[in-house]
Parts: C-alpha cells; structure tokens; sequence
C-alpha cells in the first residue's frame, strides 16, 4: 500500500465525517458548476476524490444516472455506499489513485473539488492533466485552495493557485469559462478560501 492510499485510508477509518475539514452537509458552488453546464441528465459525470461526498447523493435526486466516483480511499467509498444504500447500485465506484487512472471511457464532466491541490510535484500535476485532457470530452469544475487558502490540508502540503496560475495550468487542454472564489466553513467552525473554476475541453485538444 503506497504511504498515499494509507494515509487516506487511516483518516476514513479513524475519523467522523465532522471531524473531516472538506466536510459539506450541500455542495452548492459543485452543483451549480455541474448544472451550468446545461447536459443531458445521461451524461457521464466523474467525480475525481468524491469520498463520502454527498455531491452524488444531489446529482442522483436531480436525475442524472451516469455517476462515476473515484477515490484512492476505499473506506471512503464504503461510507457514500452505505449513506446511499440501495442508490449505490447505480453508481460506479473507483478505488483508484488519480495518477494512475487510466479511464477506459468518456465523461463529459469531470468534477474535482479538493484532489488537484494535493499534487504538488510537477510530474504529478503533469500526470492528472494528460489524464483529464484524454477522458473529458464536455466540461472541468474544479475547486482548489485559492491563494488565500490554508497551507495544509490533512497534516499533508497543498498547492495553492490563483485563478490565473490555475488557468495557465489547464489551458493546453482547457478553455475557462468563469472562476469564482468560496469561502467554507468546516465542521468546527474554521473558514478556509477556495477557487473554483469551469472549463471547456478545447476542441483541438
């Protein structure tokens, strides 16, 4: 098990949702992203570093029924299946580490709220780019910490992005649409900043 998987891992074994500072009771700023996007409820929609995210719980009520999940925390995943019961059969579930993902299909949209900012080293953010570029055929929503942001995230260094610096990185294969930065408030009452942004798969990419 590589030091990556297990840290997650311990954290979804060991602690409660409330104790978790990524913790939304309604993804909202998601949702919205998602919803802009003006798809068929069809669609295929991946969320990258889903966990326990209650984002699929609100996607399936609005009737979308083409659900991929990804996460390198498999206690993670077991807790959503749990939470959604019998809703978890119409979802597909992915343990899997995002830079050694190799989608066998399309999404048309990839959804990442809090995974991009964990890559740190240049070969990694290389990595989820070319992966994402080759598995998206709509539309990125991507959330990240913002400059504002904290400096770490689960005892682990993050990289914190204006909306330029973000841009830039994604612009090869993506065309931004609108950024706009969130302030959430965790489970106990600390703020943290976050940037997200949409984007468009460039149609020569």
């Amino acid at each position: 098990m590589s030091s990556n998987k297990e840290h997650w891992e311990h954290i979804y074994l060991h602690k409660n949702s409330d104790e978790m500072s990524w913790t939304q009771d309604m993804p909202a700023a998601s949702l919205d992203f998602i919803n802009s996007f003006d798809i068929p409820r069809d669609a295929a929609i991946i969320d990258i570093g889903g966990g326990e995210s209650r984002l699929v719980d609100y996607l399936l009520e609005q009737g979308y029924t083409d659900i991929t999940v990804l996460d390198i925390s498999e206690a993670a995943l077991e807790r959503a299946k749990k939470r959604l019961g019998d809703k978890a059969a119409g979802v597909t579930w992915l343990v899997q580490d995002i830079t050694a993902f190799r989608p066998s299909r399309k999404y048309t949209v990839w959804h990442d709220r809090a995974t991009f900012h964990f890559l740190t080293q240049p070969e990694q953010i290389d990595t989820y780019l070319a992966i994402a570029a080759a598995a998206v055929d709509g539309y990125m929503a991507i959330g990240t910490f913002s400059d504002k942001g904290p400096d770490k995230c689960s005892g682990l260094t993050i990289r914190k992005y204006t909306e330029q610096e973000l841009v830039t990185q994604l612009e090869q294969s993506f065309e931004k649409i609108r950024c706009i930065t969130e302030n959430h408030t965790t489970p106990f009452n600390t703020v943290q900043n976050f940037l997200f942004c949409s984007f468009r798969k460039r149609a020569t990419a």
